[in-house]
C-alpha cells in the first residue's frame, strides 16, 4: 500500500473504529489490515482500513475465530456462510451441554442406594451424539445378510432415536441404558446367530424389510390405539412377506416355524429395548412395538 498524504495514525485509526492500539497492532502482525511505515517507522493506514476493521470487529463481537473473519475479508466466504458454520457449531456445544446436565441431573436425583450404579451408567457415555453412534455401530455389527446403505440409513431412523436436543434426566438414562445393552457381546452373539441362519433361509434381506415395514405401518394404528395382538390382515401382511422371501405359502406349519424363528425377538431384552427408544424419543410406537404386537399376534394365531 503506497502513503498518502489522506492516510491515518493508529491511534487516529483506534479512535475512528473503537478498536484498541493494541489490537490494531496484533491485526497488523496477522495480515487481518494492511498498514504502511512512515519516514519515521510509524503504521500508517488508508481510508477502508476503517471499514475493513468496522467488520472485523462486528464478527469478532459474535464470536467468530481469526480463520472465518480471513475468510470473508477474503472473499471465499460470504458472512452468511460464516455465521451459519458458527451457529451449527454452537448448537452442538449446546447440545453438549444440555446432556450434562441432564446427566448430572439424573446423579442427583437417584436416591442413594442408585447413585453409585447410576454414575457408572451415565460416566460411559460421552453425550448424545457419542450414544447414537455406539447403538447405530451395534446393529450394523448384528446384520449379516447384505443391504443397501439407503436401507440401512431407513433402518437406523426408525430403529435408534435422534438424542433429544434438550434431554430431561429420565431420556438420558434411558439412552445410557440403551448404549449398555450395545455393549452387551451376549447379545450381539444371539443376534448374529440368527442373522446366520436367516442368511440361508432368506432369499431377499431388502425384500423382507420392505414388507415387514408395509405390516408394521398397517399395526401402528392398533398399537396406538392399545388394542391387543390378533390376527388380522396385518399379520396376514407380515407373514406373507416372509413367506414371499422363503419361497413358502402361508399354512399353519409355516407361522409355527416363523414363530420359532422370531424367538430372539420375543426375548426380554428386545422387548426393553425398544421400550427404551419409546423412552427416549416420548413416542407412544416405532418400529420395535409395531414388530412385537405381529409377533404377539403371531403366537395368538398359531395358538387358536
Amino acid at each position: 500500500m503506497p502513503l498518502r498524504e489522506e492516510t491515518l495514525g493508529i491511534g487516529d485509526l483506534a479512535r475512528l473504529t473503537g478498536v484498541p492500539v493494541r489490537t490494531i497492532r496484533f491485526y497488523c502482525d496477522e495480515g487481518i489490515v494492511e498498514s504502511v511505515r512512515s519516514t519515521g517507522g510509524h503504521r500508517r493506514f488508508d481510508g477502508s482500513a476503517v471499514e475493513r476493521l468496522a467488520l472485523v470487529r462486528r464478527l469478532r463481537a459474535l464470536g467468530l475465530g481469526l480463520a472465518s473473519v480471513r475468510l470473508v475479508l477474503a472473499g471465499e466466504r460470504s458472512v452468511a456462510e460464516v455465521v451459519a458454520a458458527e451457529r451449527a457449531a454452537l448448537d452442538v456445544r449446546l447440545a453438549g451441554l444440555a446432556w450434562r446436565r441432564a446427566s448430572l441431573r439424573a446423579i442427583e436425583e437417584a436416591g442413594p442406594a442408585d447413585r453409585a450404579a447410576r454414575l457408572e451408567l451415565l460416566a460411559a457415555v460421552e453425550d448424545g451424539v457419542a450414544a447414537r453412534d455406539v447403538v447405530i455401530d451395534f446393529w450394523r455389527r448384528a446384520m449379516l445378510a447384505p443391504i443397501s446403505e439407503a436401507m440401512f440409513t431407513g433402518f437406523v431412523t426408525l430403529a435408534v432415536p435422534e438424542p433429544p436436543l434438550d434431554p430431561t434426566p429420565a431420556q438420558v438414562v434411558a439412552y445410557a441404558e440403551l448404549v449398555a445393552l450395545a455393549g452387551d457381546r451376549s447379545l450381539t452373539r444371539r443376534l448374529l446367530e440368527r442373522a446366520r441362519v436367516n442368511v440361508e433361509l432368506i432369499s431377499d434381506e431388502e425384500e423382507l424389510m420392505s414388507g415387514v415395514g408395509e405390516a408394521c405401518a398397517l399395526a401402528e394404528p392398533r398399537v396406538l390405539a392399545g388394542r391387543a395382538p390378533r390376527p388380522g390382515p396385518e399379520l396376514d401382511r407380515f407373514v406373507a412377506a416372509h413367506a414371499s422371501v422363503r419361497g413358502s405359502g402361508d399354512t399353519l406349519e409355516f407361522r409355527r416355524r416363523l414363530l420359532a424363528d422370531a424367538a430372539a425377538d420375543r426375548q426380554p431384552w428386545m422387548r426393553r429395548y425398544w421400550r427404551l427408544v419409546t423412552e427416549v424419543s416420548g413416542g407412544a410406537a416405532n418400529l420395535g412395538t409395531n414388530h412385537l404386537w405381529l409377533i404377539d399376534s403371531l403366537e395368538r394365531s398359531v395358538a387358536t
